[in-house]
């Protein structure tokens, strides 16, 4: 019995079609182009689509906002600056009035000494003529120092006090043992303040310890 073959048509409808490898890439890339074109429309569009005012308006209050913090922050830099420029000047300006005398004062120091070494001289003086004299010098100096009180000078309290690099200035050193080593046992010359302000260091004597040897020949003679 012969068997019964199919024909053409059936054949073709039975067998699956099969892409080839060419046609497989092909649509692979129809496909990542077709995505391509679709990205770019949507991007043209986002770009050529208009702002609506209320964007546009937030834009401007946004820049609007930002320049007036920095005009705010440039504000308190000046009023920063100023108030510390005030500060200075008004600092400046009461120094140099407080001190403004310093120069007419540091004249006068040697006139007052003058006066002080008159007085010392003529002290020991019996006659009338001496004492009058002293006297004369003393009130000038008391009422100098009237003055000098008004403006706030002041003589250093230097003897008996010890030896200070800051206010002292010592001529000679003096061996003693009655006193503490480095101590202003005599002042040659006043120093004065002005406020706070050294304007004249002492002139000062200050002990230094007497050597040892002399003072066990001391004791030996005090036995």
């Amino acid at each position: 019995m012969a068997s019964k073959r199919p024909n053409d048509k059936e054949s073709k409808a039975v067998e699956p079609e099969v892409e080839t490898g060419a046609e497989a890439e092909e649509s692979v890339a129809e496909s990542a182009a077709e995505e391509e074109t679709t990205q770019a429309e949507e991007a043209e569009a986002e770009v050529e689509a208009p702002k609506s005012p209320e964007e546009l308006l937030q834009e401007k209050v946004k820049g609007a906002e930002a320049k007036a913090a920095e005009n705010h922050d440039k504000l308190l830099r000046a009023t920063a600056e100023f108030d510390n420029y005030k500060k200075r000047s008004l600092r400046e300006f009461q120094e140099s009035k407080k001190y403004a005398n310093e120069a007419f004062i540091k004249q006068l120091l040697p006139v007052i000494d003058n006066l002080e070494r008159a007085v010392e001289a003529t002290s020991s003086e019996t006659e009338d003529s001496g004492k009058v004299v002293v006297e004369g010098v003393k009130m000038t100096l008391s009422e100098i120092f009237k003055v000098f009180d008004k403006f706030n000078l002041k003589a250093l309290e230097s003897e008996g006090k010890p030896f200070d690099p800051n206010f002292h200035q010592a001529v000679i050193q003096e061996e003693t043992d009655e006193v503490p080593e480095n101590t202003v046992v005599k002042v040659m010359q006043k120093g004065y303040l002005l406020h706070d302000r050294l304007i004249r260091p002492a002139m000062v004597v200050v002990s230094k310890a007497a050597p040892k040897a002399v003072n066990e020949d001391k004791k030996v003679e005090a036995k």
